[in-house]
């Protein structure tokens, strides 16, 4: 008889320590609601500019953190010279963040500077942020050269402990790879391999382009972690590509992936879970 209670005592004991580590973990635990989305300046597929749709798109998606493309503000008429970043975050009560790819003189003295390009906008605290340099084609020279420009958003975000970087990118959409190329062999020189880091955007290429298969082999893929079917994202109208990507440090679990159908844009939104540890990471 004692020595079957000390066996079960030992039992019970491994027990409580089992239960005591789960809940060490899951309390170190975060998940982070993560989505990317080109917003197409707030022009919907009807050819409307309207950015509180696209404000209703983020909020009644649940999203935590978003990494934006196609970002105006006080660019031009198309967006009625709207400070969209601006509209955005105080509409969702998020913090914002704006890397613009062009950042040029106001059309009237005395205006505020016309800028386009990505952003970020999050529910938690933004405590560090830089605007970075990739290879650009411009679009706004009439004989451009690759060249290295602005308009790659680095930032750091603390989600209640759990401190991780978001990278969001808009890649070159011409048919021709070489500056995407470029580009991703720019953006992976700026990532830290070690550390949580999240890879948002906009890539204007397929999943089996030769030219996006370094950041496949350095990230994990959301959509290929946790989608349903074919994730395609383009166009909001008809979609027929997979262009907009979510992408993960190894090691960082995704779940839920989900392609939401809306025509806020011309491109749909991606969201998805990703879970994060407190005091890890970086």
């Amino acid at each position: 008889m004692a020595s079957f209670l000390i066996v079960m005592a030992m039992f019970i004991g491994s027990l409580t320590d089992t239960a005591a580590q789960d809940n060490s973990e899951n309390a170190r635990s975060v998940t982070v609601k993560v989505m990317t989305y080109n917003i197409h300046a707030g022009i919907g597929s009807d050819g409307n500019y309207d950015i509180d749709r696209i404000a209703d798109v983020i909020e009644a998606s649940e999203a935590d953190v978003v990494g934006l493309q196609e970002v105006d503000v006080n660019w031009g008429a198309r967006s009625n010279f709207d400070d969209e970043l601006e509209l955005l975050a105080e509409k969702l009560g998020m913090h914002a963040f704006m890397a613009p790819i062009y950042n040029q003189d106001p059309i009237n003295e005395g205006d505020p500077r016309r800028k386009y390009g990505v952003a970020v906008l999050s529910k938690y605290p933004i405590i560090d942020a830089s605007n970075r340099e990739i290879t650009r084609l411009s679009t706004q020279d009439d004989d451009p050269e690759p060249g290295l420009a602005p308009g790659f958003a680095e930032t750091v975000i603390n989600a209640k402990g759990a401190i991780f970087s978001l990278y969001v990118t808009h890649l070159d959409y011409r048919g021709d790879p070489y500056v995407r190329e470029l580009q991703v062999d720019d953006m992976l020189d700026i990532i830290p391999e070690k550390g949580d880091a999240m890879l948002v955007g906009d890539m204007n290429a397929t999943p089996d382009a030769p030219e996006l298969q370094p950041l496949f082999n350095r990230f994990q893929d959301a959509w290929d972690e946790s989608g349903k079917g074919d994730g395609h994202t383009f166009s909001a109208v008809s979609p027929s590509k997979r262009i907009d990507y979510i992408l993960t440090s190894p090691g960082m679990e995704s779940s839920n992936a989900e392609v939401i159908d809306t025509l806020a844009s011309d491109h749909l939104p991606v969201i998805t879970d990703v879970t994060l540890t407190r005091g890890g990471g970086r």
